[in-house]
């Protein structure tokens, strides 16, 4: 299946869902919004999000996904333990940056269906076998036009790590090989139209950054303001943070099924779900991990250093603090009687956080 538990998108700009949103042109105006005065929601903060959190994500992750491509094909080439680790690691990388993208969900990602196509789960299975004993020429084409559930990260997880990364090269067979490399050709051809999607003009429409970063600008109908800009980036904090809470850990939770655990055969689902909290820090903060700070972000909305602020950064490290507490992996613990009061504190503190995004933070976005 697909992420079925995802809750429906946030209905703060309706043109995000169509391919109509690429055809807003920007006007010659380049003022603010002008009801802007004094507000602290500013197109600089806009800009600063696009520029030093979106864009370089997934200017990573396409960067990170062709590095998986190249370990696959080797891989392929000549099989060895070495090489197997080595596609695993690069595996393992790619995650980061697609998870720390997840506190953004909109725009391209979403309306061209990028979303599911490198990140559907469970793997189905049944539907994978069938591919591996059928007669096809497994190309880069042919998975691409597969099922969602058929392709992306989960099923080459399952084909390189197989159940609990206990697969071995002895184990892998030549059309395994084979569904493995057009698997990883197709990752990094996704990743590739993801990053151009925000980075690059094409076919006569701008990229989706200037989409953005002109909101509340003459022509701009993705964006009537900049105000509607800002409520989208915390529309899709809050929508990450509901996912991991009530999605991601609550369903596999609740129903006990390992199944339905994402990145359950690499053991890499609290890795998963920490980068995922990581995705909201950079939001809110305005830049990456490591990154210095320049320009507006949501903190300084909120008030850098107030009572909002400190709150706010205390969620975040303590929702990351909590996950950690739980033991990996995330597939067993679930029915471990140990673990429970663990993970209940994780969606706990991760509920706590969503609802001072929605409730405390959205509020000061309006005009």
């Amino acid at each position: 299946m697909k992420r079925t538990s995802l809750p429906l998108r946030l209905a703060l700009a309706p043109a995000l869902l169509t391919g109509s949103l690429f055809l807003a042109a920007c006007g010659d105006d380049d003022s603010d919004t002008p009801n802007e005065g004094d507000s602290k929601v500013t197109s600089e903060l806009v800009v600063t999000f696009a520029d030093k959190v979106v864009v370089p994500t997934y200017a990573r992750l396409a960067t990170r996904l062709t590095e998986l491509d190249a370990a696959c094909v080797a891989l392929a080439a000549a099989p060895s333990a070495d090489k197997l680790t080595a596609a695993k690691a690069a595996w393992r990388a790619a995650r980061i940056p697609w998870e720390q993208s997840e506190g953004f969900l909109f725009g391209p990602v979403d309306s061209f269906g990028y979303d599911p196509a490198l990140d559907s789960w469970p793997v189905s299975h049944t539907e994978l076998e069938a591919v591996l004993a059928n007669n096809d020429a497994l190309t880069q084409q042919y998975v691409s036009n597969l099922k969602n559930e058929q392709k992306g990260f989960h099923t080459l997880e399952y084909l390189i790590y197989g159940d609990g990364g206990t697969k071995t090269v002895a184990q892998l067979t030549p059309r395994e090989l084979e569904y493995v490399t057009a698997l990883s050709a197709e990752l990094k051809a996704v990743g590739q139209l993801l990053h151009g999607a925000w980075a690059q003009a094409h076919d006569g429409n701008p990229p989706f950054r200037d989409t953005l970063a002109t909101a509340g600008q003459s022509g701009n109908t993705a964006y009537p303001s900049v105000e509607a800009a800002a409520q989208e980036i915390v529309g899709g904090i809050t929508t990450i943070l509901d996912e991991v809470a009530n999605g991601k850990i609550a369903e596999p939770y609740d129903t006990k099924d390992p199944d339905v655990v994402e990145s359950q055969f690499a053991y890499n689902s609290l890795e998963d779900f920490t980068n995922n909290i990581r995705s909201v820090e950079n939001a809110y903060l305005g830049h990456q991990q490591g990154e210095a700070k320049t320009g507006t972000s949501l903190r300084d909305v909120v008030g850098v250093d107030s009572a909002l602020d400190a709150k706010i950064r205390q969620q975040i490290a303590g929702s990351i603090s909590a996950l950690a507490a739980v033991r990996e992996p995330f597939r067993d613990s679930i029915r471990d009687e140990t673990e429970r009061p663990k993970i209940a504190a994780a969606q706990e503190a991760i509920r706590a956080l969503h609802d001072t995004f929605q409730g405390e933070v959205l509020p000061l976005l309006s005009k």
